[in-house]
């Protein structure tokens, strides 16, 4: 069940980052750099490393 959920994350933060490459309109890359931190986040706590997922959401997250 969490490697299925691990993998998912995976492709989505992939599909995320090269979004926020290819993207034309610099507030759509933005938004979605801000998808790939999230599930980058999301990784972090799938593998119990909560420390790292709140400083990933509070400075990478909040800088944007």
């Amino acid at each position: 069940m969490n490697q299925s959920i691990f993998y998912l994350l995976g492709f989505v933060t992939i599909m995320f980052a090269l979004l926020v490459v290819f993207a034309k309109n610099p507030i759509h890359s933005a938004l979605y750099m801000v998808m790939t931190f999230f599930s980058i986040t999301c990784h972090y706590v799938l593998l119990n490393a909560q420390f790292l997922a709140i400083v990933n959401f509070i400075v990478y997250m909040g800088a944007i």
